[in-house]
């Protein structure tokens, strides 16, 4: 299929004009149109309710557009990735959670891996956690940063360093028991963490907020007050400026962080390099 026509496609599913997706496109008017009805032909199916000034999508255009942005995201990766390969000397991709990508010291790390490797392509993706060990079977990445490695024979691991997560509240002198009655902001990190959370007794009870973002957790901490178990560096400056303070004089929990890849990945020389060039968190 032409990716041309499947780029006509969703423009004309954003403007919801032809004339208006004709102009993002620089394109004429007639052009799309005629890209529009060679998938239509393709397909064999209207895909768009064509009325004056009143351009949607038919039952047949909604179902088709996850798939139209999914295979031109997919096109767009692939010619990014050829590409580089003319202008890089390697290339590997790092995969994590959202959250665990927010943590500072992850962030210096990638920096100092940047760093170490200017004529390397780094890529960091966002992957759920309980997708991480069928992306590196698949080989969609190279290696992936988790507080949990996965249970899965053929990986090879490095413990990065560690993480701390304090308990802490918009009030001051506050203990485990007169923490009771604030509202619970309730920060997903994993198994690990709810099963130590869940040993807490004065924390079982339902969150106002349930989030894997740890700034969406802070916020909204900050705004509306409340407990939560946050990374350290996170809220160090708010615990120096008095905005937010520790519960019990600083309840903390420690997690470790690890990469880990395949085994026999055709790429397990560069990983080898990158894990004893970049340090420890």
């Amino acid at each position: 299929m032409d990716i041309q026509l499947l780029r006509t496609f969703i423009e004309v599913s954003k403007t919801r004009h032809f004339g208006r997706a004709a102009d993002n496109l620089y394109l004429t008017q007639s052009a799309v149109s005629f890209r529009i009805r060679q998938l239509e032909t393709q397909l064999n199916t209207s895909l768009f309710i064509r009325q004056r000034n009143n351009v949607r999508l038919t039952d047949a255009g909604e179902r088709l557009l996850p798939y139209a942005e999914t295979m031109l995201q997919t096109w767009q990766r692939a010619q990014q990735d050829v590409s580089a390969m003319h202008h890089a000397s390697a290339q590997l991709t790092l995969a994590a959670s959202p959250m665990l990508w927010e943590l500072d010291g992850v962030s210096a790390w990638v920096n100092r891996v940047c760093a170490a490797h200017g004529d390397w392509l780094i890529r960091t993706e966002s992957t759920p956690a309980q997708l991480l060990a069928r992306h590196l079977i698949e080989k969609r990445i190279d290696v992936g940063l988790t507080s949990e490695l996965p249970k899965l024979e053929g990986l090879q691991s490095h413990h990065l360093g560690d993480y701390q997560l304090q308990l802490v509240s918009h009030l001051p002198g506050l203990t485990l028991d007169t923490s009771e009655t604030l509202p619970l902001i309730y920060l997903d990190w994993g198994t690990r963490f709810s099963l130590e959370q869940s040993q807490i007794a004065s924390l079982q009870r339902s969150p106002v907020l349930h989030t894997q973002s740890c700034q969406l957790a802070l916020n909204y901490l900050l705004v509306h007050g409340g407990v939560a178990f946050l990374p350290s560096l996170a809220v160090h400056p708010y615990l120096d400026n008095g905005q937010l303070h520790l519960i019990d004089h600083g309840h903390m929990l420690t997690h470790p962080l690890y990469l880990t890849w395949l085994t026999n990945r055709d790429k397990s020389n560069l990983i080898n390099e990158l894990v004893s060039s970049s340090g420890q968190l």
